[in-house]
């Protein structure tokens, strides 16, 4: 599996193809070569993309003449090589799923760093009243389920009203970690004698009669 700097690495070299000119795509190798069924001894390969490259565009036709079903060419360059060859493909859309993105994951890599740091608060974040850890954690989609469970845990401690807000204008993903937000911040109402307006959804005291920010009477 490639690391970090090694994807960066591979995904910003340039390569062109020597038919159309244009720039190789950084793809994933897949897990199996079509010709032997052995892997590639590479996780990536620069493939051509371009639709237009006269070696994709000619292919179809060589592939029915020569074989009798569809297919066409894609020029492939495999890293550290200097000449390329021809790798056999069964649509237009193939590889362009594996393409590696070097913007998106320099983005995946920011994400998974706030997560290990904002994990790495949680043991202490009660005791500095720090709110940015645990909110971080449940927002994040792509977070570990223990570690967003457990900070749905530690809002109840923190108490802190702030966390609603930005939990309720968050769209979950995980049935489980919304109920255990969405129950975190029941406890935090409860424990500051507080409720949610059902017109307006402000915050105000739980024996209001009158909400203070839509005057609509609360029953």
């Amino acid at each position: 599996m490639l690391t970090y700097d090694a994807s960066i690495k591979y995904a910003e070299e340039k390569h062109y193809c020597p038919h159309c000119k244009q720039l190789l795509s950084c793809c994933e190798t897949p897990p199996f070569h079509i010709g032997d069924g052995l892997g590639w001894g590479c996780d990536v390969m620069f493939i051509c993309l371009n639709d237009e490259c006269h070696v994709f565009v000619k292919g179809w036709e060589h592939i029915d003449v020569e074989y009798g079903h569809s297919g066409s060419y894609r020029y492939m360059l495999l890293p550290g090589e200097k000449k390329g060859g021809m790798l056999m493909v069964g649509n237009a859309d193939a590889f362009t799923g594996s393409i590696i993105d070097p913007e998106a994951l320099k983005k995946q890599n920011i994400r998974y760093q706030n997560e290990k740091k904002a994990l790495a608060q949680l043991d202490s974040c009660v005791e500095e009243k720090n709110v940015a850890p645990a909110l971080l954690l449940v927002k994040d989609e792509a977070a570990g389920l223990p570690g967003r469970l457990r900070a749905c845990e530690l809002l109840i401690e923190l108490n802190d009203l702030s966390c609603i807000d930005p939990i309720r204008n968050h769209i979950f993903k995980k049935n489980d970690v919304e109920r255990s937000a969405n129950m975190a911040i029941k406890e935090i109402l409860k424990a500051q004698y507080k409720k949610e307006c059902p017109y307006c959804a402000e915050i105000i005291k739980q024996q209001a009669k009158v909400c203070m920010h839509c005057n609509k009477e609360l029953s």
